[in-house]
């Protein structure tokens, strides 16, 4: 079983308990993101480390401008000594990317559009649909096309074999496996071919064996699927099927699901760049944070509107983000604490070092010679003389 199989599966298990697909998308983030959380607090711990010692840092790049392999070697020297690793806060982002990827092949996938595609949740209308789609209905043997859709094939084919013998058979490349013969024209026929030696049998059945072969066409644009019959001749696999002309359909759904995403993305942006209370940060640096934070959440809502993300996955990463402005507000809140008490602390050291000088100074100049003490002492003494001279 593969990583996109196995993604579909815990999807369908937390179907099972949830009773929804939308649900299960939900929960699967929230198990994701728990997961996640000690990273995500180490990755704020390591922006706002960033923030304190950003003034430092920016000394010694002024200082060392016109020596760079001086400059990379002190800065090097200073995060040893404060214990920074400056790719610290980058570590949550990449762990995350592998879990975006699978749940977005999973969405796209032939497994889930077989068993969840046409799921709704909420105001979605489907959770595998795009932006922009052509759709066609499953399963009618009739393609819904336009000229420029490209195919591919199920993992798997049901190969019928003489003697009434039925085998499931590996299909080498599905992705590449069928060619469109001629060209795709909307409301006419389109016929299928493969190679007969894509499908993992010996030679033997292949060639003296083999009657016909039950494979499930896939339409790459649409995710339309439709299981058609080849037959052989000589060393291909040729089918046809109908196909109507189907028309390109905008959906708002998905396009509210684009700008949540992106008024969450600015919001979780905005309260990860918050600075702390004590913290002291360089106005420039604070400058660039917030431009980043406000670019970042605009330019990846545009790429969504271009890039063909399934509604599913915009409620993963919504439902994420949601998340994360939780998270960045409690973490926040805790290291505020943190750096106010150890402040407070300094302070108190700070106090206590200055009581001790200051009574030790005091205690130094009680103990000096010819002091007021002494002078008064033999002040006495010399009055008392002086009276037993006058007797």
């Amino acid at each position: 079983m593969d990583f996109t199989s196995l993604t579909v599966q815990v999807l369908k298990s937390l179907a099972d308990i949830a009773g929804s697909w939308g649900l299960a998308i939900i929960l699967l983030t929230v198990i994701v993101r728990v997961a996640m959380w000690p990273l995500g607090v180490s990755q704020q711990r390591s922006m706002r480390k960033m923030q304190q010692l950003s003034p430092k840092l920016k000394e010694i790049q002024s200082r060392y401008k016109n020596n760079p392999q001086m400059m990379q070697q002190k800065m090097g020297e200073f995060y040893k000594e404060h214990s920074f690793n400056p790719f610290g806060g980058c570590f949550p982002l990449l762990i995350q990317m592998p879990v975006f990827i699978l749940l977005y092949t999973a969405l796209m996938s032939t497994q889930f559009t077989q068993m969840a595609g046409d799921s709704s949740f909420l105001f979605i209308d489907r959770l595998d649909t795009t932006l922009r789609s052509h759709a066609g209905k499953s399963g009618d043997k009739i393609f819904g096309v336009s000229q420029a859709d490209s195919f591919s094939v199920e993992k798997t084919a049901k190969v019928y074999l003489k003697n009434g013998k039925v085998e499931e058979v590996n299909i080498s490349d599905p992705k590449k496996a069928v060619k469109v013969q001629g060209s795709l024209i909307p409301g006419e026929p389109v016929d299928f071919k493969m190679n007969l030696y894509d499908l993992n049998l010996s030679v033997k059945q292949l060639d003296e064996e083999f009657q016909k072969a039950e494979i499930a066409v896939i339409n790459n644009s649409t995710r339309e699927i439709e299981k058609l019959t080849f037959e052989k001749k000589g060393s291909f696999l040729f089918a046809m099927a109908q196909t109507d002309k189907s028309e390109t359909i905008f959906h708002f759904d998905v396009l509210v699901l684009i700008l949540i995403f992106g008024a969450t993305m600015f919001f979780a942006q905005k309260v990860m760049t918050m600075t702390g209370k004590t913290s002291v940060t360089d106005p420039q640096q604070k400058a660039m944070q917030e431009s980043l934070a406000k670019i970042m959440p605009i330019m990846i809502t545009g790429m969504f509107i271009f890039f063909p993300i399934p509604a599913g996955v915009l409620l993963y990463l919504i439902v994420s983000n949601v998340i994360q402005v939780i998270q960045s507000v409690s973490v926040n809140k805790m290291l505020d604490k943190e750096e106010e008490k150890a402040k407070m602390q300094k302070e108190q050291i700070i106090d206590i070092q200055a009581k001790d000088k200051e009574l030790k100074e005091s205690e130094e100049s009680s103990q000096q010679p010819g002091d007021s003490g002494e002078k008064k002492q033999k002040g006495s003494f010399s009055g008392q003389k002086n009276k037993k001279q006058k007797w």
